[in-house]
């Protein structure tokens, strides 16, 4: 069975994929979301992060992937203590999809064939310490919109109906994707990604030739072309590891606090949501960097994907969010 496309070999667009490694070293940022052209690389991404990731310990035939014998919700119905190794869930979440498909239902086979009533764990289940993909998260159904936003503020999933009464933990990284042209993302949603990203077409030919060659190789002479890039995925993956070891010991100084909430009210963000994050981020990448301290240099390079979509949109200003931050930024942050 073949790999996906491996993460390192993707060409260029370089503030999505540090977006995704930062999620990866640090969960609680919230996710990314990716706008942009068809056609940049935004699928290819999510595909390779599962790949990337480093697996997780669970217990063998939870369905929520408890780490501890414990933590398994009744209703499974563990009998088993056994530790297992499996791949961080990486789950899609498809446009169309039912109510019942994300968050679980009765299981209809056992309350037909034995006569109980038994609940059949959905999408959310499966995303729990994982990730949970969104393809053209702007066209998402409202409804949806609705229940990803509680799960999202609360970490848990509560079904009640037919009779049951179900809860179980539902902490993810979500990850969305999409177009602008077909459509805005709701403001509510939008709060709920940590990071967001714009990619577009490379415009220089050299850049789109590797890219041409890269992927030709890939679908062509896959086990070569594999095994140049194993190692280098291989080595990012240490990286993340050790950037997990090493963001407690990290030193944030005061002078960082600061500057987080001078930055967003220069912005005149929303909310505290954006301090916190650009926070996070900005540890995130120091641990990557293998800095012992949060340095205002680590804020200026996640400020854009921290803090561009939280900003109140200003119809006069025709250099978007974007423009603004780093406007923000040479003046708070020189």
């Amino acid at each position: 069975m073949r790999q996906p496309f491996p993460f390192s070999a993707i060409v260029g667009q370089d503030a999505m994929k540090t977006a995704m490694v930062l999620t990866a070293i640090d969960p609680g940022i919230g996710g990314v979301l990716v706008f942009g052209d068809r056609g940049t690389g935004k699928s290819t991404a999510v595909r390779a992060l599962a790949a990337l990731l480093p697996p997780i310990e669970a217990v063998e035939g939870c369905p929520v992937n408890s780490a501890r014998r414990e933590l398994c919700p009744e209703w499974a119905q563990i009998g088993s203590d056994r530790i297992v190794t499996k791949p961080t869930p990486v789950v899609d979440l498809p446009l169309g999809v039912t109510e019942d498909r994300v968050v679980g239902a009765l299981d209809i086979e056992r309350a037909l064939t034995r006569g109980e009533k038994a609940f059949e764990p959905g999408l959310l289940a499966r995303a729990n310490r994982g990730y949970l993909y969104i393809d053209e998260v702007n066209l998402l159904e409202d409804h949806i919109v609705d229940l990803l936003l509680d799960v999202a503020q609360s970490g848990e999933n509560v079904v009640e109906r037919e009779g049951l009464s179900i809860r179980h933990p539902a902490r993810f990284v979500l990850v969305g994707s999409g177009n602008p042209e077909e459509g805005e993302l709701r403001p509510q949603l939008l709060d709920r990604f940590g990071l967001s990203v714009e990619v577009t077409s490379p415009r220089d030919i050299e850049t789109r030739i590797e890219v041409i060659k890269r992927r030709d190789a890939y679908e062509n002479d896959y086990e070569t072309f594999m095994s140049l890039w194993r190692p280098m995925d291989a080595g990012l993956r240490n990286q993340i590891l050790a950037a997990r070891e090493a963001l407690p010991k990290l030193e944030t100084p005061n002078t960082t606090l600061h500057d987080c909430a001078a930055l967003c009210i220069a912005l005149g963000s929303d909310g505290l949501r954006g301090e916190l994050t650009l926070l996070r981020a900005g540890r995130a990448l120091a641990a990557f960097e293998a800095s012992p301290a949060v340095t205002r240099a680590h804020l200026r390079a996640v400020a854009p994907m921290a803090l561009s979509h939280r900003l109140r949109r200003d119809p006069l200003d025709e250099a978007g969010s974007g423009a603004r931050v780093a406007r923000s930024l040479t003046e708070v942050l020189p």
